[in-house]
């Protein structure tokens, strides 16, 4: 039997977790995240005649700046399970504050081809060209496409599609706020229709961590004639450390000795504090460059931005990844290795079933 209009009907299911998109003010004192999934969804203008489905679900009601790595994995295992009953796309509306962050942790633990598409607001409803709405229409828009198919996480705003995997907020307050500062977005939401410009060449994703493992991770960004005094405070209480270093990869010569000792103890992950570019591996010599620090055991983040490795440094040790492989992995992820040398084979779907390569468990 030859399926009806409404079975080929796209449905994309919208999950909020409330951010600015979201967010109302009846006291005078502000705003907060009040406005439900479902107000969000009635607000866009245009949506009935897309012939999108949409189903909604009030998922959380927080500031981007509040939500956890506990609420982004409960998240990742609802869509699958939305997905996995039929839905074509899965839209996250959420605060901007956080959006380059959770996308990337959603991005390592969809493990599905239907696309996941994260959006939000920088202007709340209250205001004079509130773009919550034209940013909802575009990610559902995107959501609902067979081109975003096979791209994992990506993030949709102001019409841009970027691919979570490099997207970074790079203005506190303006609208065009999301670039990825690399390689620029992968494509645009033009006149309704989602057009790809550029596709990932490969996806990379982590295997569903232990909920159980709380690991503690740190972010230490060094500074002008930075001391060990603040960073031996910091390390004594991680299980993983990134360091955002100067340039290429550097830190003061004080720095040295204490990273040393942190790194035999603990993976730690040496990014750059730039806002693009990569670190490098062995073009300076002298104590505290870049090749200095990786023979004391440092594990270089490549194109990977301080607060990616991060997440990927904290999802990897929840899901009590092997040393050796923490370090492939972030070879591969930061661009420095093929991806064919990343632990976790990316499983490859016929209809529901996931099929994974032979010679893999």
């Amino acid at each position: 039997m030859s399926p009806t209009p409404t079975e080929l009907q796209p449905k994309v299911v919208v999950f909020g977790l409330g951010g600015t998109i979201a967010m109302t003010s009846g006291t005078g004192d502000g705003v907060s995240p009040t406005l439900s999934a479902h107000d969000l969804v009635d607000a866009v203008p245009g949506l009935t005649p897309t012939g999108i489905g949409i189903k909604v679900v009030d998922f959380r009601r927080r500031p981007g700046a509040s939500l956890t790595f506990a609420d982004i994995a409960a998240l990742a295992a609802a869509a699958t399970r939305e997905l996995a009953a039929g839905a074509t796309g899965i839209v996250v509306t959420q605060g901007t504050d956080t959006i380059e962050e959770t996308a990337y942790l959603l991005d390592l633990l969809h493990h599905r081809p239907e696309p996941l598409v994260v959006t939000g607001a920088m202007r709340n409803p209250t205001l004079a060209g509130a773009d919550g709405p034209a940013n909802l229409l575009a990610a559902i828009q995107t959501a609902a496409s067979p081109a975003a198919r096979d791209q994992g996480c990506l993030v949709v705003l102001a019409d841009e599609i970027h691919a979570a995997r490099r997207v970074a907020k790079t203005h506190s307050t303006n609208g065009a706020t999301f670039r990825s500062p690399d390689t620029g977005p992968i494509g645009y939401v033009l006149e309704g229709a989602v057009h790809l410009l550029t596709r990932l060449p490969y996806r990379l994703t982590i295997p569903t961590p232990d909920q159980a493992e709380r690991p503690r991770v740190g972010l230490y960004t060094v500074s002008l004639d930075d001391t060990p005094t603040l960073l031996d405070a910091v390390g004594e209480h991680c299980d993983g450390l990134v360091i955002a270093g100067f340039g290429v990869g550097h830190v003061p010569e004080p720095l040295v000795a204490p990273l040393t000792t942190l790194a035999a103890r603990i993976p730690v992950i040496l990014a750059s504090r730039t806002p693009a570019g990569p670190t490098l591996t062995r073009t300076y010599g002298f104590p505290g460059s870049e090749r200095d620090l990786l023979t004391r055991g440092l594990i270089p983040a490549g194109w990977l931005h301080p607060y990616k490795a991060r997440i990927l440094l904290h999802a990897l040790l929840a899901a009590q990844t092997k040393p050796q492989d923490i370090a492939t992995a972030f070879s591969v992820a930061g661009n420095r290795a093929e991806p064919s040398s990343w632990p976790w084979p990316t499983p490859s779907w016929t209809g529901d079933r996931a099929e994974v390569p032979a010679g893999h468990a």
